[in-house]
């Protein structure tokens, strides 16, 4: 590829400190989005970037994908080094768990993983963050953890709504009923309250009582009169801000004198930065990370917009913190030896290409116009920037659909079952339409849980071979090991997501390999959001798992803003 610039370390002549000249009018236009810092030089397109750790990232971010002439290349080459050495970690804290045995009261069979994962949450007095990864079985070890401990009953789940009904059919599945007078009734299961209305009312005695976190708030009052002794936190990354109502509502809870017992569950407990475990911790172990201003103070520095980053050389200390109080994570492959692979291919496929650009260019010039508008805030150009991306990521759904069909009738016709997920509700609706013939099943947002579990329990005993679901609406909650190929036919900005797409096949009772297909659209710029997606790691992941990631996520957003700017110009 042809170079669109120079490089060049250069004493500054106005401030007289040696900084980063790059020139070049492309290379200008890009690097001055991706480095706010940066100033015009002397000469024209010719932009100066400060010597600093971060800029060094992102020219080497922007150099990834566009050449630059380096003219300055040892010391080019030592910076790159010194940025990018691996730093020291500290080895994670080995747990050394037994395999407990259940109470009389849990019914079935738990693997020995999971009889460790009940160990621990004894072991941890039931104030606990089982962060297994996702589908190692956290709901049935916490059941079986509520079926062994004393005293745990009556037990509140708060959960995502899309996941009720499981809970209830779980329960059911795997705890005995135990009568007043202590006696095991094998053949009955614990008597389940389903909350589904925000109207304040008397609840009844029961064992356990179910609700969505939207809920929450509105019936705290009625909740807080039942005496509860346990509560447990299904996807408990929904309590990552300590702003929220629901966050309020669960730590008041978590506050009353009846609670013995508090669990939090997720396979993704942070999502965007490490800061966000500190609200969820301060539920399930109040004082162990101090509080939120403490915190910060030990482990993060604030970033440009404000934000709490868990620094660098802290991340291991915070996991194996984690680890040895409160936190037990355990991934697949080191638990599940029996589990086969998980396998992921990015396969290009043809799109229209022509109504693609002709879309993009009516988004950039909205965008340049909504830039220029003397009388906008910062905050609303931003909004703008985002808008565009969204707008993007829909036309190249659009601009690939016929050829995502293609790609699922040729896996189709090898009588396989597939789930496709997509993301925007138009992709939806036309792939629904177009595989007619496959009676496809649907999983989307705004469906009933009843219509949703219908739809799961068609496709698991095989009454439709394709399940068409919303990428955010059919990640979490939900058992689709009936199929090994699962295709994206649109791509989301968050690695999570995908993972746990993905993990609604990879997961304990699936026989086979997995198959991940990422459909990326030719000649649009899905192929730079793959890049950011597959086996991508986050500030997260090495917190989570000791994994690195040398670029946050929204420093290759701002790349992809760059580039939508530069193909248009050079149209």
């Amino acid at each position: 590829m042809e170079n669109i610039g120079t490089l060049e370390y250069a004493l500054d002549k106005y401030s007289k400190i040696w900084s980063w000249k790059v020139t070049g009018e492309r290379a200008v236009s890009m690097i001055s989005r991706l480095v706010p810092e940066a100033w015009y030089g002397e000469n024209v397109n010719e932009v100066i970037i400060p010597d600093s750790t971060e800029s060094v990232k992102q020219i080497k971010l922007l150099m990834d994908r566009y050449p630059l002439e380096i003219l300055s290349k040892s010391i080019w080459q030592r910076k790159i080094v010194k940025t990018y050495a691996p730093k020291p970690t500290l080895p994670p804290i080995k747990l050394k768990l037994k395999r407990a045995k259940t109470g009389e009261q849990f019914r079935g069979k738990l693997l020995n993983f999971q009889k460790e994962g009940l160990d621990f949450l004894l072991k941890s007095s039931g104030n606990a963050l089982l962060a297994d990864e996702m589908g190692l079985g956290k709901t049935v070890q916490t059941l079986s953890y509520a079926a062994t401990e004393k005293q745990t009953f009556p037990l509140l789940v708060v959960a995502p709504l899309v996941t009720l009904k499981n809970w209830e059919r779980e329960i059911e599945k795997f705890l005995k009923k135990k009568s007043r007078n202590g006696r095991i009734l094998e053949s009955e299961s614990p008597s389940v309250t389903i909350i589904r209305t925000g109207k304040s009312h008397e609840l009844p005695k029961t064992d356990i009582y179910i609700i969505n976190y939207e809920l929450l708030f509105k019936r705290n009052e009625d909740i807080s009169k039942l005496g509860i002794r346990t509560i447990v936190c299904d996807e408990v990354h929904n309590l990552r801000s300590k702003t929220t109502q629901k966050y309020k509502a669960v730590k008041k809870l978590a506050a009353l004198p009846s609670i013995l017992y508090r669990i939090g569950l997720s396979g993704t407990p942070i999502y965007n930065r490490g800061s966000e475990i500190w609200p969820i911790i301060d539920i399930i172990k109040p004082g162990l990370l101090g509080n939120f201003k403490e915190f910060c103070e030990y482990f993060c520095y604030v970033n440009d917009k404000g934000k709490a980053i868990v620094l660098e050389n802290k991340r291991a200390s915070l996991r194996n913190e984690l680890q040895k109080h409160v936190m037990l994570r355990r991934k697949k492959a080191d638990v599940l030896k029996e589990l086969k692979d998980k396998v992921r291919y990015k396969e290009v496929i043809a799109a229209d290409t022509d109504y693609y650009l002709e879309e993009l260019d009516k988004i950039w010039m909205k965008v340049e116009t909504e830039q220029k508008d003397d009388t906008a805030t910062e905050f609303s150009k931003s909004a703008s920037y985002h808008r565009a991306i969204q707008s993007e990521r829909q036309i190249a759904g659009i601009a690939k659909v016929p050829h995502v069909i293609n790609f699922v009738k040729n896996i189709m016709e090898i009588e396989e079952s597939v789930v496709v997920f997509c993301h925007h509700k138009v992709i939806h609706k036309l792939l629904h339409q177009s595989l007619q013939e496959f009676s496809p099943v649907s999983i989307i947002g705004g469906q009933s849980d009843t219509t949703r579990q219908d739809q799961i329990d068609k496709f698991q005993k095989g009454e439709s071979k394709l399940m068409i679901a919303g990428i955010r609406a059919g990640n979490v909650g939900i058992n689709l090991t009936r199929a090994k190929y699962v295709i994206f036919a649109e791509l989301d900005w968050s690695p999570a997501i995908h993972r746990q797409a993905e993990d609604r096949l990879h997961r304990i009772g699936q026989k086979n390999t997995v198959f991940a297909y990422y459909l990326i659209g030719n000649g649009t710029l899905d192929d730079h959001v793959a890049n950011i997606l597959v086996d991508k790691s986050y500030e997260i992941d090495e917190i989570m798992d000791e994994s690195k990631e040398n670029y946050e996520n929204k420093d290759k957003a701002e790349l992809i803003l760059a580039q939508i700017q530069d193909k248009i110009r050079s149209k």
